[in-house]
């Protein structure tokens, strides 16, 4: 069994690159040179190799008009302020995830993930076909970007946990790393969330500034080395079904390319959003054998008592954000609308087959 490190994570990740694009026959000078600044530590397996592919591919269909410099986060901006550096003309893209501008636009993590919300395959479906994109671009129409799904990190784990959760009570008084509308969760069962920036969360949970972490799956949580210090691994991922990333792109920066190189950014997002995923799935479970097999970490499910509780609370949640403005609302009716026009179909479907499959 080839030893599933950091070292090649990321090499792997790297020379994805190479194997997805075809170099045109003819490369000109750039036309343009933008910078894309990022959340991500540099290189990170999922997410930060999202972002230098689409830049890579960028480059590559447009011949080298326009060029992409791709800059990790706190090379030019912090992880949580990627959204104000494109709005205000600091940089013409960013890759990023719209969990992080809630306290902005309340309805903004939708577009990410919500607790017991949209698998991935459910979530690319409302936004590509069931109308989430064009809510999407309205709600960040008034900050200058135009949003696009800019990769996935597929079904996400529950997270990283220096002691055992037995039940709902454990989480009481945790301080735990967790964003989006989970953390809202965590915070009505009793526990504290953090929204610990990702480059800083090992030395976090390794000085005891927090009990336990969610980031997103072991593809990702590998290269952090959070099993080092945390050596519980919960599941399922209640809080983050999905892991969608998004690119976004200065509005006035956008309109200014011809329609070709408009298309050849829709396009080189597009492909990353698809290519991610097929990528996700390998990537994690090479790296849940490896962190099971070779590290010694140890799979827990979170109790039945704790699921149920941080269901029962996701509905309150939810409504909290539909009722903070009109745009909220009709992102929100929208998106469990779609939820519940899929559900039948996913039992029958996916869980279906998996449960067959299982026998």
């Amino acid at each position: 069994m080839t030893k599933f490190t950091r070292r090649n994570l990321v090499t792997a990740g790297a020379t994805s690159i190479i194997g997805t694009l075809a170099a045109p026959s003819i490369v000109h000078a750039a036309e343009k040179r933008w910078r894309m600044v990022t959340s991500w530590p540099k290189r990170l397996p999922g997410p930060g190799m999202s972002a230098e592919r689409i830049a890579e591919r960028i480059r590559a269909l447009s011949g080298g008009r326009l060029d992409i410099a791709v800059h990790a986060a706190g090379e030019v901006v912090p992880a949580f302020e990627v959204l104000d550096a494109v709005s205000n003309g600091v940089a013409e893209m960013g890759h990023t995830a719209a969990f992080y501008w809630q306290g902005k636009m309340p309805a903004a993590a939708f577009f990410t993930t919500v607790p017991f919300g949209l698998t991935p395959d459910e979530h690319v479906a409302w936004i590509d076909a069931g109308g989430g994109q064009a809510l999407w671009d309205e709600l960040y129409a008034p900050f200058g970007v135009k949003p696009f799904m800019g990769g996935n990190t597929g079904v996400c784990m529950g997270g990283w946990f220096r002691r055992e959760i037995a039940s709902r009570d454990d989480v009481r008084g945790l301080k735990i790393r967790s964003l989006g509308l989970g953390g809202e969760i965590y915070r009505r069962l009793g526990a504290t969330p953090q929204t610990t920036p990702p480059a800083e969360i090992l030395v976090s949970i390794q000085s005891g500034v927090i009990d336990g972490v969610e980031f997103v799956g072991p593809g990702s949580d590998i290269a952090l080395g959070l099993y080092r210090v945390a050596p519980l691994y919960y599941y399922p991922g209640f809080n983050k079904p999905n892991g969608t990333g998004e690119c976004i792109v200065a509005r006035k920066a956008y309109d200014a390319l011809n329609s070709e190189l408009k298309a050849i950014v829709a396009h080189a997002c597009a492909t990353e959003a698809s290519y991610a995923l097929a990528e996700m799935e390998r990537l994690n479970a090479e790296a849940l054998a490896a962190l099971t097999g070779q590290h010694g970490v140890k799979l827990r499910a979170f109790p039945a008592d704790l699921v149920a509780a941080a269901r029962k609370q996701a509905t309150d949640v939810l409504g909290d954000v539909a009722a903070k403005s009109v745009s909220a609302r009709k992102i929100h009716d929208s998106y469990m609308a779609f939820r519940e026009r899929t559900a039948r179909w996913s039992e029958v479907s996916i869980k279906a087959v998996l449960g067959a499959r299982e026998g």
